[in-house]
């Protein structure tokens, strides 16, 4: 499995991102597939998940900011963060949620990527 993230940078208050993440090795139109976040000195942040049906989930201080998208002929998973705050900023990982009795939990981590770094910063 492998999850390549890319999209980051260094954006001004108020701006717009796009993360993508390329995925290989797995059957990605089988498989949900997760955003999540770790601001400097704190903790994983689960961001959002998309599910094999298009169906999503945010969360909830998250939502009406971000969008998550795919694109199964691509294997790419995309994260469109618009209004960034200075909050926004952190390590925004690709993932890919755990599965139990195949139920995905969605606000888990099984597999991430390396990360893209966003900076929200004037």
């Amino acid at each position: 499995v492998q999850l390549v993230e890319s999209g980051g940078g260094l954006v001004q208050p108020g701006g717009s991102l796009r993360l993508s993440c390329a995925a290989s090795g797995f059957t990605f139109n089988n498989s949900a597939m997760s955003w999540a976040r770790q601001a400097p000195g704190k903790g994983l942040e689960w961001v959002s998940t998309i599910y094999t049906d298009g169906n999503t989930a945010y969360a909830d201080p998250l939502k009406g900011r971000f969008a998550i998208s795919r694109d199964n002929a691509k294997s790419t998973v995309y994260l469109q963060i618009d209004s960034l705050k200075p909050e926004d900023t952190g390590v925004y990982y690709c993932a890919i949620p755990k599965i139990f009795r195949g139920l995905v939990l969605y606000r888990t981590v099984e597999v991430r990527g390396q990360g893209t770094l966003v900076t929200v910063s004037s």
